[in-house]
């Protein structure tokens, strides 16, 4: 039996760490992520969980005692958000390369400098290809649900990978919504208990983690994330479908709204989506063919999927909350992935990239109506006008 309750996005996944009742969490705290961990130390501290929280001195320290205590055997779980996920990089790729399930709630913030405390994707595009599953998450109530998933699609021996679940920093983070909250024990029967293939402390099968590893395997185990990688599309939605039919849900790798008779799509994640929903119905009202797409997985990222999804389009803006500087046209890392999508599965549309909310900035149902109303121009003469547009930054 579930119950509605009123939280900020934050509190609705230290919830799901409480139901899930980890454990290992070690975290350190930085804005906007700090509260989700605070409020894990309270339930802690109320000994509503068994979980070993360990306190650290860095971001760096939160991972690396991650990943001991997973090599050892332990279901694992911290937070971050921006420059103290940049902090955790190197160990970051350890524990993908290590093949630990660790399960990190990522509460997207802009990366210095200068210094920025709001939200923006860089943090996230920058582990794009650190060999972590990414999921996003519009909502708070997407927030707890993905979190809930993420230990299944971790654990499960075909995958064995880390999982970082997003959403956006003070947008969602601190935005106080209503959740849905499942009964303690269908959480955790859901999750079920975690029995490690290896670990640390089996002295009668003993392990190495961490070893120097030259040419002669480095090739071969990187070539293995690759094979777990290639296999969690199928877990993910396997685990999806699970959750669906326990918790009346519909998740799947992506969201499509209105998007079946569209003429014109945006492709957008996390929290903006939600705005852009109100755009969509409308411009419905308009009587104007637009839909949407929001990516749930965005590691792996499901190329041909969101191609076919998009294929009756005759128009497509992408709306990236990030730069990658330096690639094509400066464009965002979200435009590059579906535009290469698009291309290798033979699918010919005018396609646009629009970046906008760098550091927190607002984006407005008007400038994501300005979007849909480009797209139409492009659809009528079968180009954009510019690849890239930077949405309400002052010139």
């Amino acid at each position: 039996m579930s119950t509605f309750e009123a939280l900020a996005g934050n509190e609705a996944v230290a919830t799901a760490m409480r139901q899930i009742d980890p454990d290992v969490v070690a975290a350190y705290p930085i804005t906007p992520q700090t509260s989700t961990v605070q409020k894990f130390a309270d339930f802690v501290a109320d000994g509503l969980v068994t979980t070993e929280f360990v306190t650290v001195e860095s971001e760096h320290s939160a991972m690396s005692a991650c990943v001991g205590a997973s090599a050892a055997g332990a279901r694992v779980m911290t937070a971050t958000a921006a420059n103290g996920l940049a902090l955790m990089w190197e160990i970051v790729y350890i524990a993908a390369s290590s093949r630990l399930p660790i399960v990190m709630s990522l509460v997207n913030r802009a990366l210095s400098g200068p210094i920025n405390i709001h939200c923006d994707h860089s943090d996230v595009m920058g582990m794009r290809d650190a060999g972590w599953i990414i999921l996003f998450s519009e909502n708070g109530q997407e927030a707890y649900d993905n979190l809930i998933q993420a230990v299944r699609i971790a654990e499960h021996p075909d995958v064995l990978l880390p999982v970082a679940v997003c959403q956006d920093g003070f947008i969602t983070s601190h935005g106080m919504e209503r959740v849905e909250i499942y009964d303690d024990a269908d959480v955790k029967a859901f999750v079920g208990s975690y029995q490690p293939q290896w670990s640390l402390l089996d002295l009668q099968n003993p392990m190495t983690y961490g070893p120097l590893d030259f040419y002669d395997y480095y090739y071969e185990h990187k070539r293995q994330q690759v094979a777990a990688m290639e296999k969690a599309p199928e877990v993910i939605l396997a685990v999806a479908a699970a959750f669906n039919r326990q918790f009346n849900r519909d998740y799947g790798m992506f969201e499509s709204y209105r998007l079946g008779d569209a003429e014109v799509a945006v492709v957008v994640a996390n929290s903006a989506a939600g705005t852009a929903k109100v755009v969509v119905d409308q411009l419905r009202e308009e009587g104007l063919k637009v839909g949407l797409l929001k990516p749930r997985v965005f590691r792996p990222f499901p190329a041909q999927e969101m191609s076919a999804a998009l294929r009756h389009v005759k128009a497509v803006a992408v709306m990236d909350r990030a730069i990658s500087f330096g690639a094509m046209n400066n464009a965002g890392p979200l435009f590059l992935e579906i535009a290469a999508a698009l291309a290798l599965h033979g699918e010919r549309m005018p396609i646009a990239d629009y970046v906008f909310g760098l550091g927190g900035r607002d984006i407005l149902p008007g400038e994501i109506e300005s979007v849909y109303r480009d797209m139409f121009r492009a659809a009528e003469s079968g180009r954009v006008e510019q690849m890239v547009t930077y949405l309400s930054v002052r010139e």
